[in-house]
């Protein structure tokens, strides 16, 4: 028996999120399929990121066991037929029979993605969400500045949350312009459900006027989820990359050292 880890990218649209929903198919039920197939025996994987309804992922991570004498890293390319064109395994390997993303040091990257224009662009509108409204960058990039490090995230988390502690970390945010779109792109080293989301709810009310960039301390502060801006649709939203410290943090990310995050 061996552990191997994939490296899958997906367009979320079609799909009830990631984990195994009994309401509609997911991601998961879908590679269980492919493996399954492919494999000879029944495979089950396991995600480092639940990914909602309708989110997309360029780097989402699983694993799972099997004791296929198929080479780890012929499994990718072997998935490509077996898989619909929304879901595309880029890369397997083996990993250590006990290891698992979701139990070591992770940094996870986000980008939530506007476009922005006076009428809809079809070709986009599955990973952005159209917004005709102008918006001050400026203001929703003083506001982002305020999330950044340690803080009770409380107010940017959803109703049905099951975290232990609504405490997380945030190592950088930006809100960059690219001709019509506005990415903003949130690093952590966790997130709470809808965190995301909400935030990118949150810097586009700034962005509007309806919301002071000075008053994100006081929103955290609340520790209370109706100051918080909407949360925005699903289909902005992208997992690009989680970076894995099996060894633990390096020092640079270490709680306290970011320089300016605390």
């Amino acid at each position: 028996m061996k552990r191997i880890m994939l490296t899958v990218a997906y367009d979320g649209t079609a799909y009830h999120g990631w984990q195994l929903e009994p309401t509609g198919l997911t991601v998961e039920e879908v590679l269980n399929g492919a493996l399954t197939g492919l494999l000879g025996e029944e495979i089950r994987v396991s995600g480092a990121s639940r990914t909602d309804a309708g989110v997309h992922a360029l780097g989402n991570l699983c694993v799972f066991d099997t004791a296929s004498p198929i080479p780890a890293e012929k499994i990718a390319p072997a998935l490509l037929g077996r898989l619909p064109d929304d879901i595309v395994v880029r890369a397997s390997r083996e990993v250590a029979p006990d290891f698992h993303p979701r139990r070591c040091d992770s940094v996870k990257t986000y980008e939530y993605t506007i476009y922005r224009d006076t009428l809809p662009n079809p070709l986009v509108r599955r990973q952005s969400y159209f917004f005709y409204r102008p918006l001050d960058v400026e203001a929703m990039r003083r506001a982002g500045a305020h999330l950044v490090g340690e803080h009770d995230f409380k107010s940017f988390c959803a109703a049905g949350s099951q975290a232990e502690t609504t405490v997380r970390r945030i190592l950088s945010l930006s809100v960059r312009e690219d001709g019509p779109f506005l990415k903003i792109e949130v690093r952590g080293t966790g997130f709470l459900y809808n965190m995301v989301r909400i935030i990118a709810g949150t810097l586009i009310k700034a962005g509007l006027g309806q919301l002071d960039p000075e008053e994100i301390p006081a929103i955290l502060a609340a520790k209370d989820r109706r100051l918080a801006g909407p949360t925005a649709p699903p289909e902005g939203l992208c997992l690009r990359n989680i970076e894995l410290y099996p060894e633990g943090f390096p020092p640079e990310l270490r709680k306290g050292e970011e320089d300016g995050s605390e």
